[in-house]
């Protein structure tokens, strides 16, 4: 598989500048899930006004949280896009007061051009491009910004990504496509050690798909950027333990385990305190006896 091009390639341990922050990569960081939408696959509508958006965030950082990441628009199996001016008023004001109030840096979760620039403006200190920077002037506006850029593999567009999706070998497949992702960043201007890369799980992928990502991220480690994995909640720790959305804590937390034991660098996580619990035994597990 191709490395991903860069005159510097950050490696797992590099550390993160976000902002005045920075993130030592070295320990597993969680990304806190903040979704203020009405209609996110998990906690749609609970935290849409601000004081809930505010609580939520501060309990998450209570919990282990190193990073929140703010979405405004889902990008749930089935959603359909929403407008520019919708997505600013949802995100912006709640980015303001974290920014101002949390000690942890703050991320937006976007494929907006003008929401990365107000987030950025309002105190986001990362990008979560959930389409890889392909919208129309995202790589233009990311590289001005001037901060760290998670690029995430979807393959087509949330209302139609489950419909039947097909690999002929996902992890060459999603690796190349990160890589092409990091080069287009480059060259528009993003510095390559402010690049990570997120294979996308559940974004136009089976179980079977989900799985082979999974298993096979030592690969996409060998790329040289931070690896960011979402698996918390998804519909694949749903298939294997039968559980709903609201009691999938132990299965997702096992699962970001598993995927930090395989290369993962920051885990997104709804249940933080479950997952910093999980990454705390298997880290100590895996150190070895002096």
């Amino acid at each position: 598989m191709e490395r991903a091009a860069g005159r510097h390639r950050p490696q797992t341990g590099d550390p993160l500048k976000v902002g005045a922050r920075t993130l030592d990569l070295a320990t597993p960081r969680i990304m806190g899930v903040l979704n203020v939408t009405p209609d996110s696959f998990s906690d749609g509508g609970r935290f849409t006004g601000l004081d809930a958006a505010l609580e939520r965030a501060r309990a998450m950082v209570e919990e282990g949280a190193d990073l929140i990441d703010v979405g405004g628009e889902s990008t749930r199996p089935g959603a359909v896009p929403v407008a520019e001016g919708e997505e600013l008023a949802r995100v912006i004001p709640v980015i303001e007061r974290l920014a101002s109030e949390l000690p942890v840096a703050v991320s937006v979760d976007t494929r907006k051009p003008a929401v990365m620039r107000a987030a950025v403006d309002a105190g986001a200190t990362m990008i979560n491009a959930v389409d890889a920077l392909r919208t129309e002037g995202a790589l233009t506006a990311a590289a001005s910004l001037g901060v760290p850029v998670c690029l995430m593999h979807m393959q087509g567009e949330p209302a139609t990504m489950q419909r039947e999706p097909r690999y002929a070998d996902v992890v060459a497949e999603v690796g190349a496509f990160l890589v092409e992702r990091a080069r287009a960043a480059e060259q528009a201007g993003v510095p390559a050690d402010a690049v990570l890369f997120d294979p996308g799980i559940g974004f136009g992928k089976t179980l079977a798909h989900n799985l082979e990502l999974l298993r096979r991220l030592p690969e996409l480690a060998r790329l040289g950027r931070p690896l960011v994995v979402g698996v918390s909640r998804k519909r694949l720790i749903g298939d294997l333990t039968g559980r709903p959305l609201e009691a999938r804590a132990v299965g997702s937390a096992v699962a970001a385990a598993f995927a930090v034991a395989r290369g993962a660098c920051i885990v997104r996580a709804h249940d933080v305190a479950a997952t910093r619990d999980a990454l705390r035994i298997a880290m100590a597990l895996a150190q070895e006896s002096r």
